[in-house]
Parts: structure tokens; C-alpha cells; sequence
């Protein structure tokens, strides 16, 4: 379905970003990487996914804090591939603190890369897809994006702007092919959460599952992460032909969270 595009997702060098990158790849666009750590595992992964259609796969480091290094990246993408045709905004950072206690350079950082970034690769991409007139932006949120939890000020700030943002994309461009909506997920399971089930468990002296249960059971009903994969495949949904009058949406795929 994809084949020809390409697919620019921060934040993908494991975790969800990953997940929607060879959901992407699967179905044949070529994909560009980003984020820190191990690269050639994720490349890997993305060139088997999408192996069958000869996707080719890159990764970029850009430092999404950095308005430059976002640029440059941008530039890369569309000097390797051509255009972005699909733009996911997936990178985040985390810190937990109540307000009056929340580090300053914590807030900058968290608004800078959970939110200011999107801002950028968004106003970057979108010249190009406005002369197609295809193109589809896709901002991974979180329910946090449409309900607030304590000790997450910057957190639940940043996502109920990325929203906004979402919003606003999507009415600047409704006339047109080029379509910007959100994913608001809940607890999914990735390599970071799996270390805090297994932590939750070795200090309780309780099982995987007890764990799992405790830690879901007091915001998501259905007591079951949501994985990288269907959100990926949620974001291939997002990308057809069913989706091209889906637009400033904010889908949550969050266990029932949102609708307590």
C-alpha cells in the first residue's frame, strides 16, 4: 500500500516508534530512523519487515531538542529517499515530580522534545506534501493527551499541546491530501515498562502477572497493555485510502482509560 513513500519516525529506535516503523515498512515504504542507542538492531528489524517490497531503511541522531539538528535531518530524509510522505512524531522523555518540585531544565527538556519538536519536523515537512497533495502526519500523543495524572505536569502539558497541535494541522490542510491526526495510547508494553513489571514483582516477592495486574488495574479496565504493534497497525489505518477524511482526530487505544 505504501510502496514508494517514505516514512520519517522519531523516536524509533525501539519502543513504539519501532513497532510503527515496521508497521510502515510492512507495508512497503522506505523508512528513516531516529533516536539513540543501538541502530543497526532497528535497521535490521525494519529492512526484514518491510524485505518483501525491498524497503530501504536509515537512521539519522538528531538531538529532537535541537531545532538545527532537526533540520538537518529533515534535509537527510528527503536527500536519501525524497519527500516525506509520512511523518510520525514519536519522541518523548519522561519525569515524574509534583509541580512545585519540578525541575526547570526537566520541564525545557520534556516541552522541547515531547512537543517543540513536532512543531518542527511538522512546518519542515509540510511544504512538500502540500505540492503532492499527499501526505500523512501522525503525532503519537498519549491518553495523557486528553486526561491529567499527578506528577506528570510537563508530561500531560506537552501531550495535551501535541493535541493542539494535531488539531490545528489538520484544519490548515482539510481541504487538501494531506491529513494529521493523533494516537493517544496508554500503557504499552515496551522493553522499559517489562523492567518495571519485573522490578514491581522482584520487590513485592509476587508474580509477572500480580505485577502486571497492580500496575494496570488502576487506569486501565481492560488490564491489558496496548503493544507497538497495533499501534502500528493503527497508524498503517491512518496511512489508507479509508482514512483520507480522518482528520485532527485523537484516537486513544488505551484499555478503556479515557472513558471512566
Amino acid at each position: 500500500m505504501l510502496k514508494g513513500k517514505t516514512a520519517l519516525v522519531t523516536g524509533s529506535t525501539s519502543g513504539i516508534g519501532l513497532g510503527i516503523a515496521q508497521a510502515l515498512a510492512q507495508q512497503g515504504a522506505n523508512v528513516v530512523l531516529n533516536g539513540f542507542g543501538d541502530t543497526e538492531g532497528p535497521l535490521a528489524a525494519v529492512r526484514e519487515a518491510g524485505k518483501a517490497h525491498g524497503v530501504r531503511a536509515a537512521h539519522h541522531g538528531a538531538d529532537m531538542s535541537k531545532a538545527a539538528d532537526i533540520e538537518t535531518m529533515m534535509a537527510f530524509a528527503a536527500s536519501t529517499f525524497g519527500r516525506v510522505d509520512i511523518l510520525v512524531n514519536n519522541a518523548g522523555i519522561q519525569h515524574v515530580a509534583a509541580v512545585q518540585d519540578f525541575p526547570v531544565d526537566k520541564w525545557d527538556a520534556i516541552i522541547a522534545i515531547n512537543l517543540t519538536s513536532a512543531f518542527h519536523t511538522t512546518r519542515l515537512a509540510l511544504p512538500a506534501m502540500q505540492q503532492a497533495n499527499w501526505g500523512r502526519i501522525i503525532n503519537v500523543a498519549s491518553v495523557h493527551g486528553l486526561v491529567g495524572s499527578a506528577q506528570k505536569s510537563a508530561y500531560v502539558a506537552a501531550k495535551h499541546g501535541i493535541v493542539g497541535l494535531t488539531k490545528v494541522t489538520a484544519l490548515e490542510n482539510a481541504t487538501s491530501g494531506v491529513t494529521c491526526n493523533a494516537i493517544c495510547p496508554g500503557w504499552v508494553l515496551t522493553p522499559l515498562v517489562q523492567k518495571q513489571v519485573d522490578a514491581k514483582a522482584a520487590a513485592q516477592g509476587i508474580s509477572n502477572e500480580e505485577a502486571t495486574r497492580q500496575l494496570l488495574g488502576e487506569k486501565e479496565p481492560s488490564l491489558q497493555f496496548t503493544t507497538p504493534a497495533e499501534l502500528g497497525e493503527l497508524a498503517v489505518f491512518f496511512c489508507s485510502a479509508a482514512a483520507n477524511n480522518v482528520r485532527g482526530v485523537a484516537w486513544n487505544m488505551d484499555g478503556g482509560w479515557a472513558a471512566q
